[in-house]
This record gives structure tokens, C-alpha cells and sequence, in this order.
């Protein structure tokens, strides 16, 4: 059974840090691209970073480069998203998602952390 279990979401103050995390099972994981996303209320979900499987390339979308880092450790299949430098506007739902190009359905999701950024 596949599963994506986020962890790692809060609370926190504007200039703080949190780090997410996705725990991967069901699949082969180091096969596949990881990225996080998030969706704010009434908005679209947008990719926030994705690090690819095998080669270990990043990136990121312009809102968040030079404050968040995402990274992978294939031998605990989880994927990881550091966020320092939070703002407001960070504030949305955190998704993980696994994406492989030769399976059917490619893209497998997880159910979400909730991350708030607020004084």
C-alpha cells in the first residue's frame, strides 16, 4: 500500500524555520521525483521545490529560492523541505508528492501538513 505521511508542520513566527518531512512506503522510492507543494485557502497548489530521483537535482519556485532547502534520503525514503526565512505568505497546506514517469497513475500524494506562519 502506498503511503506519503507528512510530518513536521505548525505554528510559527514570521522569521522562523520549520522542517517538513515525508515518509515514503509502497513504492520505490529513490525511483522517483519528490517535490513539496502547497495550496492556500481559495488558491491553486503550487510547487514549492522538487528534487529529482537518481541525480539529486533541485528546484525551486522563485517565492522560495534562498530560503528553503529540500533534500532526500533514499535510504529512509523521506524527502525533506527546511523552510527558514518564513512569512506570512508561507502560510498553506504543505503537500509531498512522488512523481515516476512509467507508472500508471505517476503522481502519488500525501494528505497534507498545515503550516502557519503568524505573530
Amino acid at each position: 500500500q502506498v503511503q506519503l505521511v507528512e510530518s513536521g508542520g505548525g505554528l510559527v513566527q514570521p522569521g522562523g524555520s520549520l522542517r517538513l518531512s515525508c515518509a515514503a512506503s509502497g513504492f520505490t522510492f529513490s525511483r522517483n521525483d519528490m517535490s513539496w507543494y502547497r495550496q492556500a485557502p481559495g488558491k491553486q497548489r503550487d510547487l514549492v521545490a522538487r528534487i529529482i530521483g537518481g541525480g539529486g537535482s533541485t528546484n525551486y519556485a522563485d517565492s522560495v529560492k534562498g530560503r528553503f532547502i529540500i533534500s532526500r534520503d533514499d535510504a529512509k525514503n523521506t524527502v525533506y523541505l527546511q523552510m527558514n526565512s518564513l512569512k506570512p505568505e508561507d502560510t498553506a497546506l504543505y503537500y509531498c508528492n512522488a512523481w515516476y514517469r512509467f507508472r500508471d497513475p505517476p503522481n502519488y500524494w500525501g494528505q497534507g501538513t498545515q503550516v502557519t506562519v503568524s505573530s
